[in-house]
């Protein structure tokens, strides 16, 4: 499976509006009149959804932070 094939297909508006569609709104957790970040990378659109710092807490709970170092690093 190509990284494009599960990919929405938006119209811009004349306005330069687009609508979010369903499927990645939901799984996104997105609602409306939520902020986002709007930037442009690597020739194309990024749309990042600003959420509150507290929003990430417990996030990495339970991760095993465990490995092995090099020998000249301690």
């Amino acid at each position: 499976m190509l990284p494009y094939d599960d990919m929405e297909t938006v119209t811009i508006s004349p306005k330069f509006q687009v609508v979010i569609p369903r499927k990645v709104r939901e799984s996104m957790g997105l609602r409306s009149g939520e902020k986002a970040k709007v930037f442009s990378f690597r020739n194309r659109i990024e749309i990042v959804p600003s959420r509150d710092i507290r929003v990430l807490r417990g996030y990495l709970k339970g991760i095993d932070t465990s490995f092995v170092r090099e020998g000249d690093r301690v």
